[in-house]
């Protein structure tokens, strides 16, 4: 192997150890919050829909609420995470969290709610760049695509963790204000992120960036105690010559970063209308195929969507594992254009037997379409899009960059589920998904364009 002649070459070159494993840990626990998140609302808006009497546009924004805050915590936050420094808005996201999902417990009515889950939002939005952006900063060149994937992974996790949750209360507390703990408990999760985030250190790479050398210093030291002191010193001392002017947000649009900036950001825009739409509501479009269910109570509902999901969300986990373990051999984008066609022909199944589900042969195609969507979604772009918007930026503006893709996606993740919530009672579920089924098309092309395949490649500095 090469001798290191910089830090960044020393990060890249290191061995997999213990403070590796503890800032993938946290940093990945943030991302399961938001998959915790996802899925918890979604069963949750029955019960919300019955209490508050919502309209259509309600129950969508309602859907959408915490997605409409993640733009903005993706966005803004990203960008300061540049400037102030990662640890601080890694700490602070989680604290927003808790206090806001314990608030979502005891709100009182339609704005309220919306008001409390925007907010959350903000906090899971601040935690996409910063985690993409400790996974990518510290994690060694070789494994660094399987780690951000399979922080990413935890996402699939958050979902199980929600199901059973939610299984839990209403096995406990059977009553139709049961979501109130459902999106109270988000808060014990994140309690102990918190608690735990503490003890991360600031990057290292963004500490010699912003010309902190002393800081740098101890921490170098301490992180790499297998090398020789002197050499780390000499090491820290020769960035001095290459600390460069901060740029500003609007470097992601010139024409050395544009490219980059359109990779990041329109194959994950058009991913999140079709993941989101098809996430959110989910659990009713299960329980819709089974008309023997249209008499039961609302807590039989969900129950029932439950049981239905847990079994497609365990095609989620099956496709991170795919991608876990193709990621370094096939690359980013031939596993992102892959997935994107799986996720079209899923959809495709499903908008051709949905709405006549009366025989076995349909309701088996029926599942084909979800497992095909939930495993070729996971399989390729809803990882390979983070871990792009990890590594398409140097250290200046990555969180910046990454934070600009993440709020773009979950633009889209609000059309999604607005557009869903509207257009189901006007139009067939067989259209929508149809409809829906253009955006992984689309999510094709903006991936074929602007392909820049990073596999392998040192991390820009």
């Amino acid at each position: 192997m090469k001798t290191a002649e910089t830090i960044a070459q020393l990060l890249d070159q290191s061995t997999f150890q213990k403070w590796h494993f503890r800032i993938w840990m946290l940093s990945a626990a943030g991302i399961m919050l938001d998959g915790f998140d996802l899925f918890v609302i979604g069963l949750s808006l029955p019960f919300i829909q019955q209490e508050f009497a919502l309209n259509s546009l309600q129950l969508g924004l309602i859907g959408s609420s915490a997605i409409l805050g993640t733009i903005l915590g993706a966005a803004f936050f990203g960008k300061l995470t540049d400037k102030y420094g990662r640890k601080t808005m890694y700490l602070l996201d989680m604290a927003l969290l808790i206090f806001f999902s314990v608030l979502s417990g005891m709100a009182w009515d339609f704005w309220s709610l919306f008001i409390f889950r925007f907010f959350i939002g903000i906090g899971i939005g601040t935690d996409y760049p910063i985690c993409a952006t400790y996974v990518s900063e510290f994690m060694p060149r070789k494994i660094r695509g399987k780690m951000l994937i399979s922080a990413f992974a935890l996402q699939a996790v958050g979902i199980l963790l929600a199901s059973f949750t939610a299984f839990a209360v209403m096995k406990f507390y059977p009553y139709d204000s049961a979501w109130r703990w459902f999106l109270a408990l988000g808060a014990l999760p994140a309690g102990f992120i918190l608690f735990f985030r503490g003890i991360v250190p600031e990057s290292l790479r963004w500490l010699l960036h912003q010309g902190k050398i002393k800081k740098a210093s101890r921490l170098a030291l301490k992180l790499f105690k297998h090398e020789p002191k002197e050499k780390i010193l000499n090491l820290i001392q020769n960035e001095k010559t290459r600390i460069e002017t901060k740029p500003r947000f609007c470097s992601l649009f010139t024409s050395k970063w544009l490219r980059n900036t359109l990779l990041a950001t329109l194959p994950w825009f058009f991913m999140d209308i079709a993941t989101y739409g098809m996430g959110i509501f989910t659990p009713s479009l299960l329980t819709h195929i089974f008309p023997k269910k249209a008499n039961a109570s609302l807590n039989e509902h969900v129950f029932y969507a439950i049981e239905s999901s847990l079994f497609l969300n365990a095609f989620l986990v099956l496709g991170f594992l795919a991608n876990l373990f193709l990621i370094e051999k096939k690359g980013r984008i031939a596993l992102q254009k892959a997935g994107f066609l799986g996720m079209f022909l899923g959809l495709l199944l499903l908008s051709i037997f949905y709405e006549a589900h009366a025989s076995g042969t349909h309701l088996l195609m029926i599942f084909a379409g979800f497992i095909l969507f939930n495993f070729t979604m996971n399989a390729g772009p809803n990882a390979t899009t983070f871990v792009l918007s990890g590594e398409l930026f140097p250290t200046s503006i990555r969180a910046t960059g990454s934070g600009f893709a993440a709020g773009a996606a979950k633009i889209g993740a609000t059309i999604g589920i607005l557009s869903f919530s509207l257009l189901k009672d006007h139009i067939s579920i067989n259209m929508l998904m149809l409809l829906i089924g253009l955006m992984p098309l689309a999510g094709w092309l903006a991936t074929h364009l602007f392909r820049i395949e990073t596999k392998g490649e040192a991390l820009l500095n």
